[in-house]
């Protein structure tokens, strides 16, 4: 007799007496290492084989598992567990330290503390991970209940149901929070959604219950199903209002807290619409549910002590903050036809006329006796000044651009999982022009930098008689490019990491401008009125508002780069940086000045080949650094990297010359909003005869055609495919009157504000800025269902239904 078979046996056998340690048994002869799948897979398969053969084994493990559960606290699990908490993260991490020194007592009556006894292992999230779904489906689907233990299935319904009720409220709170009102002043006409999806999950609720009997601790199967129908729709709808919030996000800004509150709203509205599958009497959308409940439970009850697990979600949160609102930072730094390819031409050759010239300042200021902090001090101002002022005269900076495109990849990748495959097939077309782009900035300049700088060298030589730098320090330049008897690459890579960094400060404080209202407020200055005409006062504010972030972010990089150096001489650290551009002007002043006996050609080809890799370390770290960012920001698995880099080097190896030249083809545009929603697709810059709002983003997709959302719909009856998946529509009958209407609107896209993606469901709760409160709903408001009656408003009282006082829970091994 194999031991899961024997395991089971005694599970069976122990179903009225379930003890933890048995089911830990069974769960340590299926775990494998998590490098393993094929055998993950085949010892579930086996025991599937066996609970296939015995049913009587999958009630007695229903049974095992529910009468366990029940003996634990349940409503945390549903409405916590998985959920981002409101604590603040320096709380949370002061607490996680002191649990180092002094553990802290566990929560003996939790069901997370039973799951964590029972997966103790850190790879056991990854273990099952490599399970395959239809794996799951069938295990689910094997593990019934009988009619005779329905009293356990009653009881578990009810804490799920009351978590419901919770997580409503929650849900209600969060949408009506005074902070989000005041952010958000259009949401105060769409906030009745928030309280009708409590109405409906309270009525909900109390039909279930009744209908299913489960006040009475049993659980029949009612002649019509209780519709969840309207239910959903309201949380679909108080989806669709976040989504809208979401894409406002460029025009208003958004703080830590509201990043949080609008996390902890989508996740509370996502394990709403689970526990409601997971009463439902669909089975494949039950067992799903089933499946990812347990998913977050695991993963929860193995990292709630980890402090790293709290830094990943706090740094994940923090870099949703940055790339939510600079998407229009980093369009200026992606051309996708000639015209702005040429244009991102000339911007280069700006930036490196400009940068000959600073890198010679930077060459001449060695001369000056100044102390290490002194000398950190002038170089950071060279650079930091220098940068701003490219930005101001309109010029740019290669290899800045991945680092300012790090919000404009992020606006491509949608927040639903099920979207991913055709964002991700966006973002490789995205990847191409931002390479190309790129490269023709790298080429600008190179090519500006190094004839100036050699100008400056020989105009230097005629105008004093003497070389601008001795041939020890032109040699050293040199020297300093070499790729293999230097530190040229590793700095290189300091430099990258730089760039990136100034990429996040620029979206930081692109968000702290609008969210702060920084353009207004320069405008209501007393002094600045006192001294400027209110024209010039107007503009320089609109100006600091639309520029502080890249303002910030070049002249924060120039501090990096010109720190770095004294800061490495401080603490006997060998670091510096190496930027292209600057070596690039290095290279023309070491070559012009080195005396002709050092110079040969193969210090030429060396120097021009570490000029070319410092400038590929710069892309491919910072570059790198974005990407991941704005990835992990819309939670993008590790898995899918893959593919993204099959798409990008499939590009590579069929269109290799459009990395270098765009396209003679005119390329299909599409307008595309903060999460990566088609808003339409055109060949040319109107729409309709009008000109496209200046504000919209423009991206290149792949050839397939993609239909405008108002003829989506249509399309569902006909044979015309798309990659973009549109707003869900409804297939069951029933779910048919409660459809969200067709007319849907952008907010992000010109047109007026008060137009949502949802439907208000009623204008007439009144929100009172001074005592920051609500007034009452109208009593016509409360349901969305055709078929409500008065009937139905007395059910909807008190969804409290008392519970049985659960048993003493084993005390579980420490």
């Amino acid at each position: 007799m194999s031991e899961l078979k024997r395991i089971l046996q005694q599970i069976t056998a122990l179903s009225d007496v379930p003890d933890p340690a048995v089911l830990k048994r069974l769960i340590d002869e299926l775990r494998v290492s998590d490098k393993e799948p094929a055998l993950a897979n085949e010892k579930i398969q086996s025991l599937i084989d066996i609970i296939h053969q015995h049913p009587e084994y999958g009630d007695g493990l229903s049974s095992f598992v529910l009468k366990l559960i029940i003996q634990y606290r349940q409503i945390a699990l549903y409405t916590d567990t998985g959920i981002m908490s409101d604590q603040g993260f320096f709380n949370s991490l002061r607490r996680l330290i002191g649990h180092r020194f002094l553990p802290l007592l566990p929560q003996d009556d939790s069901v997370v503390e039973l799951v964590g006894y029972l997966f103790n292992k850190r790879s056991d999230e990854r273990w099952l991970a490599n399970i395959e779904k239809e794996k799951w489906d069938k295990l689910v689907e094997l593990v019934r209940v009988e009619e005779k233990h329905l009293n356990l299935v009653a009881t578990a319904k009810n804490s799920i149901l009351n978590a419901i009720i919770i997580l409503s409220y929650r849900i209600s709170g969060i949408g009506l929070h005074p902070d989000l009102m005041e952010s958000y002043p259009q949401i105060l006409n769409y906030s009745a959604s928030f309280v009708a999806q409590n109405q409906e999950a309270v009525l909900f609720v109390n039909q279930y219950r009744q209908a299913h009997e489960l006040d009475t601790l049993t659980d029949i199967t009612p002649e019509q199903a209780v519709d969840p129908a309207p239910l959903l729709v309201m949380l679909e709808q108080c989806e669709d209002i976040v989504a809208t919030v979401r894409k406002r996000i460029y025009k208003t800004g958004i703080s830590i807290r509201l990043t949080n509150m609008m996390l902890r709203l989508d996740q509370s509205l996502q394990r709403m619409r689970i526990l409601t599958e997971l009463v439902t009497d669909d089975n494949q959308k039950r067992d799903r549910a089933v499946i990812e409940l347990i998913q977050a439970l695991i993963t929860t009850a193995n990292q709630r002590y980890s402090i790293g697990y709290l830094i990943d979600n706090n740094t994940k949160l923090l870099s949703r903050k940055v790339t939510e609102n600079a998407s229009r930072v980093g369009e200026h730094y992606i051309s996708t036809d000639k015209a702005g390819y040429q244009k991102m031409l000339k911007k280069a050759s700006i930036g490196g006329f400009i940068i000959a010239f600073m890198a010679t300042i930077k060459i001449l200021a060695y001369h000056l006796a100044l102390a290490p902090m002194g000398r950190a001090f002038i170089n950071s101002m060279i650079y930091g000044l220098g940068f701003v002022f490219i930005h101001v005269i309109r010029g740019t900076v290669a290899t800045k651009q991945p680092a300012m495109t790090a919000a404009a990849i992020a606006s491509t990748i949608s927040e639903g999982s099920g979207k991913k495959s055709h964002q991700l097939t966006k973002l490789s077309e995205l990847v191409v022009d931002i390479l190309r782009t790129q490269f023709i900035a790298i080429m600008g300049n190179v090519m500006l930098a190094v004839p100036v700088a050699l100008i400056i060298s020989f105009a230097w030589l005629q105008y004093t008689g003497a070389p601008m730098i001795d041939t020890e320090k032109a040699g050293h330049l040199l020297h300093d490019l070499d790729p293999f008897h230097s530190l040229a690459l590793p700095h290189a890579a300091i430099a990258g990491v730089y760039l990136f960094l100034s990429g996040l400060i620029a979206g930081y404080y692109d968000n702290l401008a609008v969210y702060n209202n920084v353009g207004a407020r320069i405008q209501r200055h007393k002094l600045l009125k006192y001294i400027l005409p209110s024209s010039w006062l107007q503009r320089l504010g609109g100006f600091i508002e639309a520029n502080l972030g890249a303002i910030m972010g070049n002249f924060l990089f120039g501090v990096f780069l010109g720190s770095t150096a004294t800061i490495g001489y401080i603490f006997g650290l060998p670091i510096d940086i190496r930027h292209i551009a600057f070596a690039s002007a290095n290279l023309a002043h070491g070559l012009f000045n080195i005396s002709a006996d050092d110079i040969s050609w193969s210090l030429i080809l060396i120097s021009i080949l570490g000029v070319a890799l410092i400038g590929l370390v710069n892309l491919i770290v910072s570059f790198s650094l974005a990407l991941f960012v704005a990835l992990r920001s819309k939670e993008v698995r590790f898995f899918e990297w893959s593919r993204l880099t099959k798409l990008v080097f499939g590009h590579i190896i069929s269109h290799p010359s459009d990395f270098f030249w765009p396209r003679d083809k005119p390329m299909k545009y599409a307008r595309i909003d903060s999460q990566g929603h088609m808003i339409f697709d055109d060949t040319s810059a109107q729409k309709n005869g009008k000109s496209i709002p200046s504000n919209y983003v423009v991206r290149r997709l792949s050839d397939v055609r993609i239909l405008p959302e108002s003829k989506h719909a249509d399309a569902q009856h006909s044979q015309t495919n798309t990659d973009i998946n549109y707003e869900k529509q409804p297939t069951d009958e029933h779910t048919q009157p409660y459809s969200s209407p067709e007319k849907v609107m952008d907010l992000d896209d010109g047109l007026v504000d008060d137009e949502l993606n949802s439907v208000p469901y009623t204008d007439d709760i009144q929100y009172d800025k001074v005592t920051k409160t609500i007034s009452a709903v109208d009593s016509d408001v409360v349901s969305d269902d055709p078929h409500h009656t008065d009937s139905d408003d007395k059910q909807t009282g008190d969804a409290k239904t008392p519970l049985p006082k659960p048993k003493k829970p084993p005390k579980l091994p420490s």
